[in-house]
Parts: structure tokens; C-alpha cells; sequence
């Protein structure tokens, strides 16, 4: 039986955004913000989501990725039991969670780094951050030295390679898994993670939960340094995410085509999207609104595990600052965005269901059948049977006639239910595909 990750469906929500909680954690007590997030679970089944990627959802100062606390929910979205009932709420109604793990580094204020602060080279903590010299002082006025993320001395980066760092991190692993019954991880800066760490993790949570999910943020790189048996099941594909957008702005279905090709190995293994936290909304990026229709059906059809973000459902716009993220992580009404349904949320439900219901999708092999600037058509191929998805980044219609790589008769329309079924003829399917949009048929061999 192939895992749930192989054939999922995802949800991402940035949960301290989504739920109005403030910018800054200034708490006494938890808040009881869950409550309202227990609303979404039905829209995110009904949209066709198998899982959720919630983060970041730990104790921390700020943005989430400051952490004070890696065992403790945020209080200002609700206590641990509350992430324990909203975790069970989602598993009943089908629907596997994945959390943010923070872990390359923590905010100022977490206890160990604290520590340091006070008790200095006596701190029984002073090996479990990166490069920590007591010779100069940091930026922020410690007395102490050390290296921070990308420069940013208000996150102090921990020493993996600390054998009492990885230990108390793999504790912290299994206590998510244990009390809040979580069903996997997004590593957050995996990019920049000790590659012996990632490795003991695999080991390790393969025996505390199976099928235990590890999935990392890598921007840059060749994903199969990070995506094999020994160390994560997936990673980001941030090449396919510039390549959806780029590729319908600039009418080149060929620099869509050529990416995926190149990842052709990982493909499949690799988490898809079309917007995130740290992103720009694909309505923003795309200069023709109807192109979010070709767009999210290359997602759902092209090999990989797709994601919807939040809101990027009823299309709504955000754009990043200079200064700020806080147009990617809004608070959102479900009953208000309820009111904006409309066809691009109908068409995500639609392509969420026929990749639900088609294992050609979660492992069918890739095969490009048709390309040129505005038209692009490929296979997904299983032993005896082929989803083809087709798409048109034009404005006008386009008349198709795209080869049949095995013998099939007919052609049934999967987008469209009650559309007659297509013949096959001479190993061709003729189709005419309307102006930024596409057709999604399975096939059969005769």
C-alpha cells in the first residue's frame, strides 16, 4: 500500500496570519484561537485536501520562526491540547497534519541561548549554538559571539552536530508525534541543515509513526541531494513553482516543459505550489488573471505533491514589501471568503478530485506527447491506462492533435463529466482547448 503522502493533496496554512493573532508574543495565557480554525477542516476537505501543512505553530517571540518554546503551541493561537483536539478534528475527517520544524535555529529567548546570556562560559549550554565566542560581542549587545541565520543575530543558529542538541531535538520530534499525534515534519531552512542530522531523523521517526513524513524547504540546488532513502521524502520545488508563473507571463510552455524533464528523477517526490508564506499570490504574479486556470491544472497534473495556500483559492492578491510578508499571511474570514467562491475555486476542487481518483497522478509516468510557446501536452502513464492533461496559455481556442503513446479508442473528459467521450483515431486525440485553459481525459488501451 504506497504511503498517504504519495497521493495527498495539500493544504498550507500560516496559521498566526490566517487567524489575526498579534505580531508580537506579549501573552500572559493561551488564547483560544483553534476554535476558529476547527471551521476550516470541512472547506479543506471539501476543496479535495488529503493533508495539512500548518506552521509555523511553536512558542516564539514574533513571525513564528523566533522560537522561545519547541514543545509548547504558540499561545497566542491556543494551548497544546487544543492543537491535540484540532490535529484528532482533522483525522477524522481524513486529513494527515504536518507542522513546521524549526530547528537550524531559535529566537533570542529560548532557554538555552538565555543561558548563555547569564551564565556566560559557565553556561552548560554554550556548545549547543554555532561558532559561540566569548572573545567579541554580537550585534545585539551580547557579551558573546555567535553565528546567525543569514546574518540575522536575533535567530542564533544551533550546533547539529551536537550530539545533545540532535538528542534533545529527536525528544522533541517524539513528543509531537506521541501527545500531539502530528503525521509529519516541514524542515524549515533545510537547505542549510547538517545532512547527518536529516539522516538520524529518518532513522528515527521511521520508527516512531510509519509512514512519518519529512518534507524540506530548499530553494536552490539539485533535490536529490536531499530526496532519497536516506534522508527526506521530499522537498519544495521552488524551480516549478518560477517556472508556472514565468512560463505563462512569458506565453513558454517550453521553460515548464525543460523543468520538469530536469527533475524527472525526483519529480514525482517533490512538494508543488503555486504560492506560499514567503511568496508573492500567483494572482499577483500572473499578468493574465485567466492564466491561474492553465496554471493550477499543470499543478494537479504535472508529477509531484500539489498545495494550495490559503485564500489562493478564490484567487485572492498579495504582494510582499520591502519592509514586510504581512500582505502573504492575512487574517481571513471563512464565512466572508465563503461569499467569493467562484470558478477558480470550483476548477481546484474539480482538479484536487480527479487527482484524488487517478493513481496515474500520484506515479504515472511522465511523457511529453505535444509542445510549442502556448500549447502543452503530456501523459501520465500507468500499466494499462494514461491521464493526458492539456493546456492553452492563449487567448484564442486552439486546435490540438496530440499523438496517443499506446493503443486507446476513446478518450473520456474528466473536467468535464457530462462532455461525450472522444475518439482516437490513426493514435491521435483531436481536441480543441479553449482560450487559457485546458482538458484533462484518461485513456485505456484497446
Amino acid at each position: 500500500m504506497k504511503p498517504w503522502y504519495q497521493k495527498a493533496v495539500f493544504y498550507h496554512i500560516y496559521p498566526l496570519g490566517l487567524l489575526g493573532a498579534p505580531k508580537t508574543n506579549h501573552e500572559a495565557s493561551a488564547a483560544c484561537r483553534f476554535d476558529e480554525l476547527l471551521q476550516w477542516i470541512p472547506h479543506i476537505r471539501d476543496l479535495g485536501c488529503t493533508a495539512l501543512y500548518i506552521g509555523p505553530v511553536f512558542e516564539s517571540t514574533g513571525h513564528g520562526y523566533d522560537t522561545r518554546d519547541l514543545r509548547l503551541v504558540d499561545r497566542r493561537l491556543g494551548t497544546n491540547e487544543d492543537f491535540k483536539n484540532f490535529v484528532d478534528q482533522c483525522h477524522q475527517h481524513g486529513i494527515r497534519v504536518a507542522v513546521d520544524a524549526v530547528f537550524n535555529h531559535t529566537g533570542r529567548e529560548f532557554p538555552a541561548f538565555r543561558d548563555i546570556q547569564e551564565k556566560k562560559e559557565a553556561s552548560p549550554y554554550k556548545d549547543w549554538y554555532r561558532g559561540v565566542n566569548f572573545g567579541w560581542g554580537s550585534p545585539m549587545g551580547d557579551s558573546f559571539g555567535y553565528e546567525a541565520w543569514q546574518g540575522h543575530y536575533e535567530l542564533p543558529c544551533l550546533n547539529l552536530q551536537n550530539p545533545a542538541v540532535r538528542e534533545y531535538l529527536m525528544d522533541t520530534v517524539k513528543f509531537w508525534i506521541d501527545t500531539l499525534h502530528i503525521d509529519g515534519l516541514r524542515l524549515d531552512c533545510a537547505n542549510v541543515l547538517d545532512f547527518a542530522f536529516m539522516k538520524e531523523l529518518r532513522s528515527r521517526t521511521a520508527s516512531m509513526k510509519e509512514d512519518f513524513w519529512l518534507m524540506g524547504e530548499v530553494i536552490h540546488g539539485e533535490y536529490g541531494r536531499w530526496v532519497n532513502g536516506e534522508m527526506l521524502h521530499s522537498v519544495t520545488n521552488y524551480e516549478l513553482h518560477k517556472a508556472l508563473y514565468s512560463g505563462h507571463n512569458d506565453h513558454n510552455y517550453f521553460e515548464i516543459a525543460h523543468n520538469v524533464k530536469r527533475l524527472e528523477s525526483v519529480g514525482r517526490a517533490l512538494y508543488t505550489f503555486t504560492d506560499n508564506h514567503d511568496e508573492d499570490r500567483i494572482a499577483s504574479k500572473l499578468r493574465e488573471p485567466d492564466h491561474l486556470f492553465p496554471v493550477y491544472q499543470l499543478l494537479f497534473t504535472l508529477p509531484g505533491i500539489p498545495s494550495v495556500y490559503y485564500g489562493s483559492e478564490w484567487g485572492i492578491q498579495g504582494a510582499r514589501t520591502r519592509e514586510s510578508d504581512e500582505a502573504l499571511r492575512p487574517a481571513l474570514s471563512l464565512k466572508d471568503m465563503e461569499q467569493k467562491t467562484g470558478p477558480i475555486t470550483d476548477h481546484i476542487a474539480a482538479l484536487a478530485r480527479i487527482h484524488r481518483d487517478n493513481p496515474e497522478l500520484h506515479d504515472g509516468t511522465y511523457k511529453e506527447l505535444l509542445l510549442t510557446n502556448r500549447q502543452y501536452a503530456f501523459g501520465r502513464l500507468g500499466e494499462n491506462t494514461m491521464i493526458l492533461s492539456a493546456v492553452n496559455n492563449d487567448s484564442q481556442p486552439a486546435a490540438l492533435s496530440i499523438p496517443v503513446p499506446f493503443p486507446a479508442s476513446q478518450a473520456i473528459n474528466l473536467l468535464d463529466g457530462e462532455a461525450p467521450s472522444i475518439p482516437v483515431e490513426n493514435g491521435r486525440l483531436s481536441v480543441t482547448l479553449p482560450p487559457s485553459g485546458g482538458a484533462i481525459f484518461k485513456l485505456r488501451e484497446a
